[in-house]
């Protein structure tokens, strides 16, 4: 059952159009289609984070992908950035299996909540700086009602940034792959990745090796090693 906090958050980022160019887009996206999925009934809307309410890891995305959440409403769903993240989670045990598919595909995160900077698909996956200051708020709200939070993993450098500047490091850590940073809010570790976007893992700018190690510094963390 979704507690009174929760529900709100998710009523509120659902009815959320403040960035007329992103509620245009997503919507143009979900009527156009793309080929593959013409005889799919796309989301379209803004997409909500999912995860384990009293995990301690709070994993940190860039947007939905035009047809991937945008299209199944669920975060890093239906793409090839989500088919190497959950890969990842669930060769560490953060996960009950190795892709997402569509929400009502049995996945469940283990110790884990996914969220992301923006809600809506953004063209070329390139918010603006208004769009991200619009909709920021809502990934700040979560990390407030995340009560055991220990951990979060940033992925890719505007999520590193928005999470820097929501606990008000200072001075400002650089981004880079692997880094790690302890919070002097809450003492929350939180460490940078390379965003597994397809173009990213191609190119083995992110290898499946350097993202296990993500995790399993995540890992030894919570482990107190």
């Amino acid at each position: 059952m979704s507690s009174p906090g929760w529900a709100e958050l998710e009523e509120d980022i659902l009815s959320c159009r403040r960035c007329e160019r992103l509620v245009a887009w997503r919507e143009e996206v979900a009527r156009m289609k793309r080929r593959a999925f013409r005889d799919q009934d796309y989301w379209g809307k803004p997409v909500p984070g999912f995860g384990d309410r009293d995990a301690q890891i709070l994993i940190v995305g860039l947007a939905p992908g035009a047809h991937g959440a945008n299209r199944t409403g669920r975060m890093f769903t239906g793409d090839a950035s989500g088919d190497f993240l959950y890969r990842a989670l669930w060769k560490a045990g953060f996960a009950n299996q190795s892709h997402s598919i569509r929400r009502d595909d049995g996945l469940q995160l283990q110790n884990v909540y996914i969220s992301a900077v923006c809600r809506c698909a953004p063209p070329n996956n390139q918010p603006t700086v208004t769009e991200i200051h619009n909709c920021v708020p809502y990934l700040f709200r979560e990390i407030e009602m995340l009560p055991k939070l220990r951990v979060v993993v940033a992925l890719g450098k505007i999520a590193f940034d928005q999470v820097v500047s929501y606990f008000g490091f200072s001075p400002r850590p650089l981004f880079q792959h692997g880094g790690s940073y302890l919070t002097s809010k809450r003492s929350i570790l939180l460490i940078a990745s390379y965003h597994p976007s397809r173009q990213n893992t191609q190119t083995r700018r992110l290898t499946e090796t350097m993202f296990d190690q993500i995790w399993v510094m995540a890992k030894s963390f919570l482990e107190g090693v």
